[in-house]
């Protein structure tokens, strides 16, 4: 192992090397953290104490919520720890850990999304046979599919990155382990990892991202022999899935789905698919969604009633 990697750990340049800026930085991804906590938590909580929240619609949602929360906590806490120290240091190990996380929940999250698609298909296009359809044993295949798919994506991707010899240097252009900053540090040639890399996660992005958008096309070419009023509700839970199918693979396509090489702004949106698109997922869900929104106050004055007594 030592003869591979003579780097023991990685040391990350982080969002800015001013100490003002770090600190003001510290506090705003300290309360985007906690949000993206409480805020999904609530919709897990939502999900699983409701009793008319048991649609299967509604438990992808709770499990997208889950994701959502470990998906953010491969790289925020790291992110804000590193923010108030000197020294932006991981272990090799570390680093290779991290990345598999984030790309195992990053992986479940688009096989998860890609569920939810054809969860909304069989909903509005087959209504008489959805029950049957979406039981409740399909529904859990389907979530665990989507554990399975999200592992053997990130496996993929730490057999291509882990057996790369890393002999110096050691800093990291990013504020977390990721594929491409690694392919740069690498003392060998990564022309064919990097293709490899474009093939796994750039393609399973595209071509769910495609898949997604085709069922969508399929369901709106659909609402047209449906009431003014299905129309309306069917695309405003579709609207929400889409809004956040639009917001995870932009980023992620722009990210994977290119030669092997980085750009200043990478960072950036890294921080919008790491930090942004969790946080907004529960208000997104929530806002547009007029039972949930019900069933939150209906918990919420439940509580506080106990409370009372």
């Amino acid at each position: 192992m030592a003869d591979i990697h003579n780097v023991t750990e990685f040391i990350f340049l982080g969002l800015s090397s001013n100490k003002e800026v770090e600190i003001v930085c510290f506090v705003i991804f300290l309360l985007l953290y906690m949000a993206i906590v409480l805020g999904n938590l609530l919709m897990v909580v939502t999900v699983v104490a409701s009793r008319s929240l048991k649609s299967p619609m509604y438990f992808f949602l709770g499990y997208l919520s889950f994701v959502e929360i470990c998906y953010s906590s491969t790289t925020a806490p790291k992110l804000i720890l590193d923010l108030l120290s000197e020294k932006k240091s991981i272990s090799v190990w570390g680093c290779m850990t991290q990345l598999f996380f984030m790309h195992f929940f990053g992986g479940a999250e688009i096989f998860l999304l890609t569920v939810m698609a054809y969860d909304r298909y069989v909903a509005i296009c087959k209504p008489l046979h959805y029950t049957s359809i979406m039981n409740r044993n399909v529904c859990a295949v389907l979530v665990g599919t989507a554990w399975i798919g999200g592992f053997v994506h990130s496996f993929a991707q730490i057999l291509l990155i882990f057996p790369l010899p890393f002999c110096g240097p050691n800093i990291i252009d990013h504020y977390f382990c990721d594929l491409l900053p690694l392919l740069k540090l690498a003392c060998s040639d990564t022309f064919l990892i990097g293709l490899l890399i474009v093939a796994n996660a750039g393609t399973l992005s595209v071509i769910s991202f495609v898949v997604l958008l085709a069922s969508y096309v399929v369901i709106l070419f659909h609402l047209r022999t449906q009431s003014a009023e299905g129309r309306r509700k069917a695309l405003s839970t579709c609207g929400s899935h889409v809004t956040v199918v639009i917001l995870f693979f932009g980023p992620c396509v722009f990210i994977y789905l290119r030669p092997s090489d980085t750009l200043p702004v990478d960072k950036m949106i890294a921080v919008f698919y790491t930090v942004i698109t969790p946080l907004l997922n529960p208000l997104i869900y929530s806002l547009r969604n007029a039972e949930v929104k019900k069933t939150m106050k209906s918990l919420w004055f439940r509580t506080m009633k106990v409370d009372e007594k």
